[in-house]
């Protein structure tokens, strides 16, 4: 894949990280967590980045998909990185401003009105959980171990990611996940709804690429609008709105639509062209 950007141009210097990659090809793009060596443990200057970074990533109308994985193929992400707490999260009023930080960039992930998908290579624990927690789908390898661990140092997890906990794996998964801070094998993991599909290896990376290059193909206003609905019921709306209406009725409106139709009447391969980017 060919470099497209770099984390380096937020608002302050403070900001600025070389720890997150940015690489695209086609219409999907990857967002890499690059400290492998500290097994891409999530610094306070990755979180602070995060939402800028994402928001570029949602406006490029060349962007359809994005991915969020980590360096090397033993970690997607190890947590945050504790180094920091000492300095970062020392007393009340730091803590605040840290967990600020952290809300910001899993909100930035949650928002995206493009598809995410966390790619999840070995460890996805804590900050890491977190993160993948706010992707759209989490794709991992057999080899993959998850564990959200507030208990064992000691904090609290926000309510926001807690309800992200319970719709995947119901309340009372949710308490012995949180209460226990315990790893979870993949397999388990899948079983909990924790990941939604588990890969060899060797595998995932292909697996997940050629479905985002699937859902890139596919009419991007249906999918945005199939992520709003889907966003609208888990915050519990259960029946249909005007905004909802709207958006439904508003796809007949689009050249997909028309091109859908097209293709299917000429036994041909649809060729979608929206964007959003003309509103």
């Amino acid at each position: 894949m060919t470099e497209h950007a770099t984390a380096t141009q937020a608002a302050e210097p403070a900001d600025r990280t070389e720890d997150l990659l940015v690489t695209q090809e086609g219409g999907v793009a990857t967002l890499t967590l690059n400290r492998e060596r500290s097994r891409n443990a999530i610094n306070i200057g990755m979180y602070r980045a995060l939402p800028d970074l994402l928001r570029t990533l949602d406006a490029d109308p060349d962007v359809k998909v994005v991915i969020i994985r980590g360096a090397g193929d033993k970690s997607f992400a190890s947590g945050a990185d504790i180094k920091e707490f000492e300095q970062e999260r020392s007393d009340a009023t730091k803590a605040k401003n840290y967990n600020e930080k952290v809300a910001a960039a899993e909100h930035a992930i949650e928002e995206m009105s493009k598809p995410t998908i966390a790619m999840i290579h070995g460890f996805c624990i804590g900050g890491g959980a977190g993160l993948a927690l706010s992707c759209d789908i989490r794709f991992a390898d057999t080899n993959a171990k998850f564990a959200i661990t507030p208990a064992k140092l000691g904090l609290v997890y926000s309510l926001e990611s807690t309800k992200r906990v319970v719709d995947l794996a119901g309340p009372s998964r949710a308490k012995w996940i949180l209460m226990s801070g315990l790893q979870i094998q993949a397999q388990r993991a899948l079983e909990l709804g924790l990941f939604d599909e588990l890969l060899a290896p060797e595998e995932l990376e292909t697996y997940t690429y050629e479905f985002a290059a699937t859902v890139a193909s596919r009419a991007q206003f249906s999918v945005r609008a199939g992520k709003v609905m889907v966003g609208k019921v888990t915050t519990g709306q259960v029946a249909d709105d005007q905004a909802t209406l709207d958006l439904r009725n508003s796809s007949f409106d689009t050249v997909d639509f028309a091109e859908g139709v097209r293709s299917f009447m000429e036994k041909r391969p649809p060729v979608f062209t929206w964007t959003g980017a003309d509103g």
